[in-house]
C-alpha cells in the first residue's frame, strides 16, 4: 500500500509542479546557451530499482567536455572553486535548481521524489562484491533522500551508504514527508554546498 501511495504522490505532485519546472528550465536554458553554447541537459547514467541502469536529467552545471574528477572513495569531486564549473552552475547547484529536471524521471518511474541518491553506473561493481548493500536497490532513487536531508553534499560514500540503507529499513510516509521539510530547509539556507576537506 505504501508503494502505491508513493507513486500517486510522486505523479501529483510532479504534474502540480511541470509548469514551474519548465519556467526554470526555459529560463535556465537561456543562461546556459549563452554561457558556452553548449547543451543545456546533462543526463547522467546513474543506477535505479533492481540494479536497472538509467538516464538521470539535470540542468548542466559544467563546461562541455569537462573532465571527471572522483575523490578517492569514488564519489564526485565537487569544490566551490572547481574550474570545470559554469557561472549559471554555481548558481544552479546553490539552489538545486540544476536537479529539477529530474521531475521528468519521476513521471518516466525511474525515480521518486525520496530515495536513496542514485549512484554513478560505475558503482555498479560494489553492489557484486557487497550484495548485503543491494537493499538499497530494492526502492528507486529519490530526487532527495535521507542523506540529502541532513547533510547535503557533505558526506563520504561510506556514510551516505549507511544512511541510504538505513532508510530504506526505515521508510515511510511519514518518514518521506519529513525528509522533504529538512531538504527544503537546507536548499533555503545553502548549507552543506559542497564537501569539506576535500
Amino acid at each position: 500500500m505504501y508503494k502505491i501511495i508513493k507513486r500517486f504522490l510522486d505523479i501529483l505532485f510532479s504534474l502540480f509542479l511541470l509548469p514551474f519546472v519548465l519556467i526554470v528550465v526555459l529560463v535556465s536554458a537561456i543562461f546556459i546557451k549563452r554561457e558556452d553554447h553548449g547543451p543545456v541537459f546533462y543526463l547522467a547514467k546513474r543506477i535505479g530499482k533492481d540494479g536497472k541502469i538509467f538516464n538521470m536529467m539535470k540542468l548542466r552545471s559544467m563546461y562541455v567536455n569537462s573532465p571527471d574528477i572522483r575523490l578517492s572513495d569514488g564519489s564526485t569531486y565537487n569544490s566551490e572553486d572547481d574550474k570545470r564549473v559554469t557561472k549559471f552552475g554555481r548558481f544552479a547547484r546553490k539552489t538545486s535548481i540544476d536537479e529539477l529536471p529530474q521531475i521528468f524521471n519521476v513521471l518516466k518511474g525511474d525515480m521518486s521524489f525520496i530515495g536513496p541518491r542514485p549512484d554513478t553506473d560505475r558503482y555498479i561493481y560494489h553492489y557484486r562484491d557487497y550484495p548485503e548493500d543491494k537493499i538499497i536497490l530494492s526502492v528507486k532513487p529519490g530526487i532527495t533522500g535521507y542523506n540529502q536531508a541532513i547533510n547535503r553534499n557533505n558526506s563520504n560514500a561510506e556514510i551516505k551508504l549507511k544512511n541510504d540503507k538505513y532508510y530504506v529499513e526505515h521508510f515511510s510516509l511519514k518518514t518521506d514527508f519529513r525528509i522533504l521539510l529538512l531538504t527544503i530547509k537546507m536548499v533555503l539556507t545553502q548549507k552543506n554546498v559542497y564537501r569539506k576537506g576535500e
